[in-house]
């Protein structure tokens, strides 16, 4: 609609049919367009019969667009900040082309310049970034859309070597700022978590599949600490000093968290189907967090240390 505006404004009589060519829509799009601009928006917009093609009948100074407050412009550029994390992938474009297009129509209500924003909002991650190869990731968006299977070859993070997969892809995540694909693996009979880094050679197998009305990433990941899942749920305790316990009373680490006041600290309490992932939280506490249970978390946090322990005794 701002393009049929701006050609009006330019008289340049365009009608139904040369502005369906240029914006490449049906004319009946272009028909209800100007409809809706004369109806709702009250544009004075007619049909000359000489010149095949509308133009406004009296000056039009601006384009009717949205008024916003300056809490609301802040909040959408905090938002195009948050999505960031989508460089390099197939939303990346769209994102921008949606932004430029909403930012391009807000009234000139609110004297606050965006880089007045920029400079005093921003977002960092905690990790580094791992972003996905634009058109690995264009094919598996694809196919989770679609519900194609593919197959890809992949390298387990302990793997040397990469190995062929043909998996039903349901879900794609960014998690902590890496891309995850969720998909049935065929020849495992279940749903394995898939880093996209370590993917390579995707196709698509040319068959069709029906995802599981009961499945949800949600639920998939309840008791997990990140992507990482396993079979048999186990409460979770770690006891942390004083100073880390006001830092961990802050934030909602899981759903199932439970806080214990002590008397020199907390015990935070979860309950969790993998330990691997709280393992190495723990350890990047330092003495400030004591895994206190199940044993087997124990166990592996002591050989952790212990090994590093020897490393550094080097």
């Amino acid at each position: 609609m701002l393009q049929i505006h701006q050609g009006l404004k330019a008289v340049r009589y365009p009608n139904c049919r040369t502005l369906a060519e240029e914006l490449e829509v049906s004319t009946k799009t272009i028909q209800r367009d100007v409809e809706f601009m004369r109806e709702r928006l009250g544009l004075p917009i007619d049909y000359d019969e000489l010149k095949f093609g509308f133009y406004y009948t009296e000056h039009v100074a601006g384009f009717p667009a949205i008024e916003v407050s300056e809490g609301e412009v802040v909040a959408l550029f905090v938002a195009e900040k948050a999505l960031e994390q989508h460089k390099g992938t197939p939303y990346e474009k769209p994102l921008k082309a949606a932004f430029e297009k909403i930012t391009a129509g807000l009234r000139g209500c609110v004297d606050l310049g965006l880089e007045e924003v920029d400079a005093s909002i921003s977002f960092r991650s905690a990790s580094g970034e791992a972003g996905a190869d634009p058109v690995l990731f264009q094919v598996i968006n694809k196919a989770v859309l679609h519900s194609r299977e593919i197959t890809f070859d992949y390298r387990k993070l302990k793997g040397s070597k990469h190995e062929r997969r043909r998996v039903q892809p349901y879900h794609l995540a960014c998690i902590k700022n890496f891309w995850y694909l969720f998909a049935y693996d065929r020849a495992r009979k279940e749903v394995r978590t898939f880093a996209l880094p370590r993917i390579r050679k995707v196709k698509e197998t040319g068959e069709k599949f029906h995802k599981p009305a009961d499945f949800s990433i949600a639920r998939h990941l309840s008791g997990s600490f990140g992507v990482v899942t396993g079979k048999e749920t186990r409460k979770v305790r770690i006891r942390f000093t004083a100073p880390a316990s006001r830092m961990v009373e802050e934030r909602r680490w899981h759903p199932t968290q439970s806080i214990e006041q002590t008397e020199n600290g907390i015990i935070l309490g979860m309950e969790l189907n993998s330990l691997e992932e709280i393992k190495n939280w723990i350890l990047g506490w330092g003495p400030q967090a004591e895994a206190l249970e199940p044993p087997e978390l124990v166990g592996r946090v002591r050989a952790a240390v212990e090994e590093m322990g020897r490393l550094y005794a080097k």
